[in-house]
């Protein structure tokens, strides 16, 4: 009797549970994923709401804190449906220009870090009206939060235009930090500007929070950098390219700049004063002061500063009137 063959090959046969353990493993491994890249965004969220909507400063020191005559004063932003305050400063005698000065990030009117009103009184003894207001979320003025130029650039054209309206003398910026920039991109569509002192401004909104989003954040550039910067223009309704002062000092020239920068500026580097004074060195001046920390040249150079700032609104006005 002939024996049918058999099939001697071992059968390899997974061990039970070998599957699922890996499927498990890998499943958890995509909700551990997930979960940590919810939780980024979560934190970029909660910060980017930070960023947009610092907690208010209220007005606690007036100008006639200094001795100064002042009255209030209420108008529009240029997007006409922000209402806005601020201040008019007289000087003793009458006026030869008038200044509005355009206070920086968390600020207001009366922006203590430079501080505002002690300079604004030396320019009231040199016949300079200063006009000093709040930008949008700031001080006493409305709006929802602060978009770090973008918007404020309306809000200074507002300044502006009722500046232009109510006097007939020049008009002439000057701005720190956040009021610096917003200060050129709002000279560069108001032909009424004629000059413009700018203190320690970015040359870039995206550019330099790209870079230096850690120092405000006090997060890990990556990933918290590129998630901000994608959520704070979709929580604030705006293009963060528009606030590029560098890309509009075309249109300012040939009025002149007077850029101003600490060289120990740990929030803003002076080399981005240094750029922008470089597009057009003819009619930019940058002045590099030796010391440390934002928007500090002021206060850590006092009568200088304000001799040049003087000696430079001066010069504006004699090209003026020529």
């Amino acid at each position: 009797m002939m024996l049918e063959p058999t099939n001697s090959s071992p059968v390899l046969r997974k061990r039970p549970g070998t599957w699922n353990k890996k499927k498990i493993a890998w499943i958890a491994g995509i909700i551990i994923i997930l979960l940590a890249f919810s939780a980024c965004i979560g934190v970029s969220v909660y910060v980017g709401t930070n960023l947009t909507k610092p907690a208010k400063k209220a007005i606690e020191v007036l100008p006639s804190d200094y001795e100064m005559e002042y009255k209030d004063i209420e108008f529009m932003s240029k997007d006409e449906k922000t209402k806005l305050s601020g201040w008019v400063l007289e000087p003793p005698g009458p006026a030869k220009m008038n200044v509005v000065f355009a206070h920086g990030y968390k600020g207001n009117r009366y922006e203590e870090n430079i501080p505002f009103l002690p300079l604004a009184s030396n320019l009231l003894a040199d016949g300079y009206r200063v006009i000093m207001f709040d930008f949008r979320h700031a001080g006493e003025s409305d709006g929802e939060m602060t978009t770090v130029g973008v918007k404020e650039k309306l809000d200074l054209l507002g300044a502006i235009d009722w500046t232009a309206e109510n006097y007939e003398e020049p008009v002439g910026l000057l701005g720190i930090s956040m009021g610096a920039a917003t200060s050129i991109l709002a000279a560069a569509d108001s032909e009424d500007v004629i000059a413009v002192v700018a203190d320690s401004p970015f040359s870039d909104l995206h550019d330099y929070l790209k870079v230096n989003m850690p120092v405000w954040t006090g997060l890990p550039n990556f990933p918290f950098t590129p998630l901000i910067l994608t959520i704070i223009p979709m929580m604030a309704d705006i293009d963060l390219d528009e606030a590029s002062p560098i890309s509009v000092l075309d249109r300012v020239a040939p009025r002149p700049v007077l850029f101003i920068h600490n060289k120990g500026d740990g929030s803003i580097p002076y080399t981005e004063s240094e750029m922008m004074a470089k597009k057009d060195p003819e009619h930019f001046t940058l002045w590099l002061t030796e010391g440390e920390g934002h928007v500090k040249s002021f206060e850590q150079n006092s009568e200088e500063y304000v001799e040049k700032v003087k000696g430079f609104f001066d010069g504006a006005l004699a090209e003026v009137k020529k």
